[in-house]
């Protein structure tokens, strides 16, 4: 949407909120601006019609701008609970011990990631090492003892080989 409004050259109807109508004393360019800032925002607000019929009822009686302010609130609560029950997940993974090592926790650092709320590499190896099972305490205890730095791709490379081992023990 933005990038067709910046096309457009309306990007400011969702960015500014609405103006006031201007007195009738007032000039000639300041109606013009504001009759085609009316315009603009009927010609934005066609657009809602793509919004679902729920969230159009809703927002009936706003302008565009009051629209978007709102819907980034309702959106922005949304990817909160989504960060939130993400990462709850994520420092309480454990691998079960037996199971294939995978990449357990690598699905909800991505999913941070996405909603805006990335992991340091640090804080991300650190959580996936301590979300190891049992079997892989001499890789840790090493992998820390030698003040390792690898990417996480690197480190999850290094885990499967560690895997490999394990099973030929």
């Amino acid at each position: 949407m933005r990038i067709i409004l910046n096309q457009e050259r309306k990007k400011y109807v969702i960015e500014e909120p609405v103006l006031i109508k201007p007195a009738a004393n007032a000039s000639r360019a300041d109606k013009e601006t504001f009759e085609k800032r009316v315009d603009d925002i009927l010609d934005v607000g066609c657009m809602l019609a793509t919004m679902t019929p729920e969230l159009q009822k809703q927002h009936r009686d706003m302008f565009i701008y009051e629209i978007i302010q709102n819907l980034k609130e309702i959106f922005v609560r949304q990817a909160y609970q989504e960060m939130y029950e993400t990462s709850r997940a994520l420092f309480q993974c454990k691998m079960s011990e037996g199971s294939p090592m995978g990449a357990h926790v690598m699905g909800y650092i991505q999913t941070l990631k996405k909603l805006g709320f990335p992991l340091k590499d640090e804080l991300a190896t650190d959580v996936i090492l301590q979300s190891l099972s049992d079997n892989f305490k001499p890789f840790v205890l090493n992998f820390n003892m030698n003040e390792i730095k690898k990417t996480l791709p690197q480190l999850l490379g290094m885990l499967r080989i560690a895997e490999s081992d394990l099973k030929k023990e």
